[in-house]
């Protein structure tokens, strides 16, 4: 079994992550990535590597492991995170890495139509979560958590904590049933998810004409890049680009 690296590194990307209000699925994702990165090198301390031993991580990632392009940036994303957040590294530009070739799958998405009919075949407290999927963007282990004074009524604001457990009464499973129940109950053919809900909040959201930098806020999305492919699903044909005829 392999050893971890030490337990002060990972408990400061922890922390660092929490200082800037990451979700708990990216402080879960960057550890492991940072995690397998010392493994890779041998259990080295990063403080000891520098670029070239980044982007032969990064390459073994898109070569042997094969995987997804999304995935190797995500790799890449938490080893920059590392360095720059954490030991207070700037690495140069990591120019011979072998790019994943694999391309990202687009998000299933909603029309605003799908979502009030799965929404109105929820019940009660999945009614309600799925009202704060699609309505705020929470990831459902963020509405999991949910609490009452984490709503700020009077700003309509709502706080979100990663390190709240779990309310013992909210299944996550039981929700996920209650969805695949609705979608099929409200005759969409589509592969839908709770994440698709907030799939469909942030392309709404662009739809609707707001900034890609506001929707990265909302999502909590590190990097601007991971918000852009929304923009490739957006329902407007033709790029979005309004034919000079149809203008005048």
């Amino acid at each position: 079994m392999e050893a971890k690296p030490p337990v002060l590194l990972l408990d400061r990307v922890r922390q660092r992550i929490r200082v800037k209000h990451y979700s708990l699925r990216t402080e879960q994702a960057y550890c492991d990535w940072v995690r397998r990165f010392v493994v890779f090198h041998g259990k080295r301390h990063p403080s000891g590597l520098g670029a070239g031993e980044v982007e032969a991580f990064l390459t073994s990632l898109a070569v042997e492991g094969r995987v997804a392009a999304s995935t190797q940036n995500q790799a890449k994303s938490a080893i920059l995170f590392l360095y720059k957040e954490v030991l207070g590294v700037e690495l140069p530009w990591l120019d011979h890495v072998e790019r994943a070739r694999t391309p990202a799958r687009l998000p299933v998405v909603l029309t605003r139509d799908e979502v009030s009919r799965v929404l109105a075949r929820l019940h009660g407290v999945h009614r309600l979560i799925g009202s704060l999927l699609y309505g705020t963007g929470l990831r459902i282990l963020e509405a999991m958590r949910l609490r009452v004074k984490d709503v700020e009524f009077s700003r309509r604001e709502i706080l979100v904590r990663d390190g709240v457990e779990r309310r013992h009464h909210l299944s996550e499973q039981a929700f996920q049933r209650a969805m695949k129940n609705a979608v099929r109950g409200a005759g969409v053919a589509k592969p839908a998810t709770p994440h698709t809900l907030r799939h469909s909040f942030a392309t709404h959201l662009l739809e609707a004409g707001y900034d890609i930098r506001t929707v990265q806020e909302l999502l909590g999305h590190s990097d601007v890049s991971t918000t852009m492919i929304y923009t490739h699903v957006l329902n407007r044909g033709g790029r979005g680009v309004v034919s000079p005829i149809d203008a005048r």
